[in-house]
């Protein structure tokens, strides 16, 4: 297996750490990217709240207890904590199920109790959270299949974009992401023109703001989502959003009003006024469990896939502890459900800009709350010229990358059953709900590996032989199947083996039927976790199956390919001369061959019985170098047959002395 590419490194400096030495040593670099990630978090906090349901404030509750509690938990150095455009459907599903819509059409008595029993849910799930951590049961994020994960994102993001259309166009809408759908048109032509345009030009400059960037490299210390609150306030303050009032455009008339604006506290600290409690009798409701599994469940999934993600930007090569942080997350949800906000996780774009910003420690997180907390602290009138229809661009874009076509073509790229399980869990996804859409994924992963001769009795359970190399090094010999739903009993193997036990570690898989798309990620992110630690990982075997795909993470599975078998009986005297020149030349071809030599006796003939597996075109040329060099009385019985054989060696190489049982006529 390949080794993966290095982290990138910015200094010669040791890893910053942080801690009381580290705040005041790195205060410069921590301290200026935290604002720079402040400049990004806070329209996105503002707009998922709204579109999830909930009051514009919690969202912005959830980041800055996310970067006041987090920061001295866990010990993840460069992640960002805050609410993520990924629970919005999870969110504003919630809310829907408990009566409330949210902002469509003001925010009502009926939409503050489903706000209230929404932040009961959060409690029960950050509850589980802190739990999950407590037993350490991380590792269960690693049972997911890579493609199911992607789908469900995918569809999460075309939800999303559905969702907020009709808030970038200024039309009030609500139903299913697919009844939505069909209304696209009509919304397009309800439209009310201005706050469209707003809209539009927000979204405008979202897509188009990275490839200005990209020509003008001086454009990159200004985040798009700053260029667009820019562009919009000004807008909506000359279109005199403050005010109520109407114009009349192509005969049709349209109002105008503060409706169309962010609701804030017309206060200094206005925005403790805004805290609110959940209402813990909401969980004695049955339907609150399934919104509590949700939570808990895609919240968590989400947070770790994010936190491994930073780990492998991080320029120090530092490791989080996945429990630990963990434990973080769940007892800042805690708080942050107790006040009034929203679910939150370890959230990767604005991760991925706390690390480009030229952050040093943990401290960044926090004096991204920090800022976060006087903005809306002392400047929450300002805060109220922000368009909705700005936000919304925001999230439209944010929904975009998600569902990214990009997302199809890489899937497909892997391997096509790859694709069928994205689109798959996709569709399920639009067409039931997250928890059933993700299910219905695992369920098509589960159902083509079967199809692709996986043992049911190897689907679950691992079978693994563990061998001593020598005092230093162990090998772990899979046999049957290496797929993502026995993937966590093989690696707390390896991890027991290894990283416990300070060995360097080989895997062998090639006894095994298939290692999937998923496996082979994870076999990468294990080799980085020993590089990490000063230990040898080496993957063996991969070579012997046959990749579905060019890509190197593709699934790979043992099969048969057609070929021809070229037999020859020759003298000892014959096959001895020509065996270097018929080793050379199998090396040499196209295509996967081996060569056999075999002592051979018969009534009529004794000597060596040579056979050559593998092209037609090789099988001539073995045969014709055979003919060129036999003389008359040495001349050799030969005959070619077609068959399908196993791919036998890692590379076009040599000759074997092996067991022809894995050649079939």
């Amino acid at each position: 297996m390949s080794n993966p590419a290095a982290p990138r490194t910015t200094t010669n400096e040791p890893a910053p750490v942080g801690n009381a030495e580290g705040f005041t040593r790195y205060l410069r670099h921590d301290l200026l990217s935290g604002f720079l990630v402040f400049l990004i978090a806070l329209p996105l906090c503002l707009g998922i709240s709204l579109a999830s349901g909930y009051p514009a404030l919690a969202g912005i509750f959830t980041a800055i207890i996310g970067a006041l509690v987090t920061t001295f938990i866990s010990n993840s150095e460069l992640t960002i904590k805050g609410p993520a455009a990924g629970l919005i459907v999870i969110a504003i599903g919630c809310i829907n199920d408990f009566g409330g819509d949210g902002v469509i059409g003001g925010f009502t008595d009926i939409d503050h109790s489903a706000y209230q029993a929404a932040l009961a849910v959060g409690v029960a799930a950050a509850v589980l959270q802190i739990c999950f951590a407590i037993f350490r049961a991380g590792i269960l994020g690693e049972f997911f299949p890579t493609a199911a994960v992607h789908g469900m994102l995918a569809a999460i993001g075309v939800i999303i974009m559905i969702k907020q259309i009709p808030t970038a166009l200024g039309v009030t809408a609500k139903g299913e992401p697919l009844e939505m759908l069909k209304q696209i048109p009509h919304y397009v032509a309800e439209a009310n023109p201005a706050i469209a345009a707003i809209g539009l030009v927000s979204i405008g400059i979202m897509f188009l703001w990275p490839v200005l960037k990209k020509r003008v490299p001086a454009l990159n210390a200004i985040p798009a989502p700053i260029v667009v609150l820019l562009v919009s306030v000004a807008m909506g303050m000359g279109f005199d959003l403050l005010h109520e009032h109407s114009y009349t455009l192509s005969n049709h008339k349209y109002q105008l009003g503060e409706q169309y604006l962010v609701n804030m506290p017309d206060k200094v600290f206005g925005m403790f006024d805004q805290i609110t409690y959940p209402d813990f009798g909401a969980l004695t409701y049955p339907k609150a469990w399934k919104w509590i599994f949700m939570f808990f469940a895609i919240g968590s999934l989400e947070s770790l896939l994010s936190s491994k993600a930073v780990d492998l930007l991080d320029p120090w090569k530092r490791k989080t502890d996945m429990n630990r942080d963990m434990l973080a997350v769940g007892v800042a949800n805690l708080a942050a459900a107790g006040v009034g906000g929203l679910p939150m996780i370890s959230e990767i774009v604005r991760s991925k800009a706390n690390i480009d910003n030229g952050a040093r420690t943990r401290f960044a997180d926090l004096w991204h709350g920090v800022f976060l907390l006087l903005c809306v602290a002392l400047i929450p009138t300002i805060l109220h010229r922000i368009p909705l229809a700005a936000l919304a661009a925001m999230l439209v874009y944010t929904g975009f990358r998600l569902a990214h076509p990009n997302e199809f073509v890489n899937a497909y790229r892997i391997g096509k059953e790859q694709l069928v399980i994205f689109v798959t869990t996709i569709v399920a996804v639009l067409a039931t709900d997250l928890l059933m859409g993700i299910g219905i994924g695992i369920l098509t992963k589960m159902v083509i590996h079967l199809a692709n001769g996986v043992p049911l009795s190897t689907m679950f359970k691992p079978f693994i032989e563990v061998e001593e190399v020598d005092a230093n090094a162990s090998m772990i010999i899979a046999r049957g199947s290496a797929v993502f739903s026995n993937w966590i009993p093989f690696r707390r193997q390896i991890e027991q083996i290894g990283l416990i036990q300070r060995r360097n570690i080989i895997i062998d898989v090639s006894h095994a039927k298939l290692v999937d798309h998923s496996v082979m990620e994870k076999l990468e992110q294990m080799q980085a976790d020993f590089v990490q630690e000063g230990l040898g990982f080496e993957v063996r075997g991969l070579d012997t199956l046959q990749p579905y795909t060019s890509d190197p993470y593709a699934a790979r599975k043992r099969a048969w390919y057609n070929a021809s078998k070229l037999c020859v009986l020759a003298d000892t005297e014959v096959a001895e001369r020509l065996r270097d020149d018929i080793v050379s030349l199998v090396a040499t071809s196209s295509g996967d061959a081996t060569t056999f030599f075999t002592p051979s006796w018969d009534q009529s003939h004794s000597g060596v019985r040579i056979e050559v597996i593998g092209p037609r075109a090789l099988c001539d040329a073995v045969a014709e170098l055979i003919r060129s060099e036999a003389s008359l009385d040495m001349a050799p019985v030969a005959w070619v047959e077609p068959v399908e054989s196993m791919r036998l060696t890692p590379s076009r190489s040599g000759h074997r002395e092996a067991d022809l049982s894995l050649t079939k006529h």
